[in-house]
């Protein structure tokens, strides 16, 4: 049955992107004109374009699934377990793509909302589709998967990564399982910042230098390692597995735009933790849509002054620099008139978050992701060095942002995997040891299939980021890829939360049940880095881009 399955999966994968090619030239027709996306087009057929994103995801996290699988299989290591995963994730997935994607609650895209029919599904497909389906889809398979996490004593799955990752993931899971699980709750219900003690342990860890190349004092790490520790420490808490997020931009802003000054200066501080960043972009009026944002940086001598409202600023208070995005060029209405500042402030405390002149701000009550707390900031006549204009050009700010987005977003990808990963863990220990009706809840069906489906699926969602992270180390753009692997896995966080609060019962919803924290950071995920809608266009221009050219 193993060898059939993967020749079956492998089988698919053609007929499955031709059925991508039929659905990107259905959505071309009517939004290309003379070889350019309209853009008023791509918004009034919004639908059939995110449901274009959702199902070519649905097929490369397919592909990549059995990618994994097929080196498994290589290794002589393509155990049972990894069997029923393989079976169950085409299974599913396939049944989803041929009836129906839940693109979100109560938003579901169906093949005749992409152009494609059921004929043309089968036609494709042939019997292969049929046979995996069968199979994946059915209780048994369900049963046997899960009986086979819960008899291992732990509820992961392989991850095909070489031992040297391994090793990496092991060291970081002993310092969550020491310094992170006994207290995240505890953060959360209080919403304490993470202390100090804990942040610079990780910082002497190279925690916030991952990526930094080594003579920067960097790790010089993958993006794939920073994956492994990213969802490690988000295992054991949302805002722990977030405390480098900043770092990632802001090393990555200064790495690709910075002029040479800049990276000598700040690149090794930021690396060691001697200096934390927050990043500062979102504007009450200007969300997602940065292009319109209101800040301004009014050049003086040696210096600009900026004045403007910033909000969603993560860890601002501590922070001891800002990468403020900010308008350069009054005369412009768009994004061509935007530079990035690195703008260094004095660290605060809880009594005053903010000692500079020219700064204020005010804390955002928020349902999760605590520990860092959220900021609302206010600029006045704030001053920066004009040598801390990112590059030493105006207006590339925008350019230089967008350079950083891949990065990010593969990054929460894999925060979105260690949440899901904590959610899996909560409701498999719950259902094992909760009894009822005599037997423990494992042994009920639906429970079962619940425990199924986020194992099956935080394996697919790992593979997808792991893919997105191997294209970004490979130099090449890879938006498309990155927003695939942030649009599915923070879907399957916040369903694996979701399910884990079920399995818990009332339980789940009473604030000093761990899942309860999970569930509420969990939710987060879907939105920040750019929405689940935003990544859905972003994949959906990049398909059609690469038809177009």
């Amino acid at each position: 049955m193993n060898y059939k399955t993967t020749e079956l999966a492998c089988k698919i994968m053609p007929a499955l992107d031709r059925l991508v090619e039929i659905a990107r030239d259905n959505l071309r027709a009517r939004i290309v004109v003379k070889r350019r996306i309209s853009a008023a087009a791509l918004e009034r057929h919004q639908y059939i374009a995110h449901g274009l994103a959702w199902f070519a995801t649905y097929v490369e996290a397919l592909r990549q699934l059995e990618r994994w699988a097929g080196k498994l299989e290589l290794s002589g290591e393509f155990g049972e377990l990894d069997a029923c995963i393989l079976t169950f994730g085409f299974g599913e997935y396939l049944s989803q793509l041929r009836g129906g994607i839940m693109m979100n609650q109560g938003e579901i895209v169906r093949l005749d909302d992409i152009g494609l029919s059921i004929k043309q599904f089968q036609q494709c497909t042939g019997n292969a589709a049929d046979i995996l389906i069968s199979k994946g889809c059915s209780d048994r398979t369900r049963r046997r998967l899960v009986t086979l996490l819960a008899r291992q004593g732990n509820w992961e799955v392989s991850t095909g990564l070489s031992n040297e990752m391994e090793l990496v993931r092991q060291q970081f899971r002993r310092l969550v399982e020491v310094r992170v699980a006994p207290h995240a709750h505890r953060w959360h219900l209080e919403n304490q910042l993470i202390p100090m003690e804990l942040v610079k342990e990780l910082a002497d860890l190279g925690v916030f230098g991952l990526i930094i190349p080594e003579e920067f004092m960097g790790c010089g790490l993958s993006r794939v390692g920073m994956c492994v520790v990213t969802e490690e420490l988000s295992r054991g808490s949302l805002a722990v597995g977030s405390l480098a997020t900043r770092s990632e931009i802001a090393s990555e802003l200064i790495r690709v735009g910075g002029t040479a000054e800049q990276k000598r200066k700040w690149l090794p501080m930021i690396a060691t933790g001697a200096c934390l960043p927050a990043a500062v972009f979102t504007e009450p009026q200007a969300g997602s849509d940065l292009a319109t944002l209101q800040t301004r940086a009014i050049p003086g001598n040696g210096h600009y002054l900026v004045s403007g409202q910033k909000t969603w600023i993560t860890h601002a208070g501590r922070a001891d620099l800002m990468i403020v995005l900010v308008r350069t060029d009054p005369e412009s209405a768009s994004h061509r008139g935007l530079s990035v500042l690195l703008a260094p402030k004095q660290p605060g405390d809880d009594e005053v978050p903010f000692p500079d002149d020219g700064l204020s701000g005010s804390e955002i009550d928020v349902l999760g992701y605590r520990g860092m707390k959220e900021f609302e900031l206010a600029f006045e006549n704030f001053r920066v060095a004009r040598d801390n204009l990112l590059g030493g050009e105006e207006g590339y700010g925008f350019r230089q942002l967008m350079e950083t987005f891949e990065s990010a977003r593969i990054q929460t990808a894999a925060r979105a995997i260690g949440v899901a990963q904590s959610a899996l863990d909560l409701g498999g220990r719950h259902a094992c040891e909760r009894h009822q009706f005599g037997k423990p809840l494992i042994a009920f069906p639906r429970v079962a299939g619940k425990l199924a489906m986020m194992a099956v699926e935080i394996a697919i969602a790992r593979q997808l980021a792991y893919f997105a992270a191997r294209c970004k180390d490979s130099g090449r753009r890879c938006d498309k890829e990155a927003g695939m692997a942030k649009m599915l896995a923070s879907r399957v966080a916040w369903a694996a939360a979701d399910n884990a609060v079920q399995i818990h019962g009332g339980a789940g919803y009473a604030l000093e049940c761990n899942v309860s924290r999970v569930f509420c950071d969990a939710r987060l995920l879907n939105l920040f880095e750019g929405s689940a809608e935003i990544q859905a266009n972003v994949i959906a221009r990049s398909l059609l881009e690469s038809r177009v050219n």
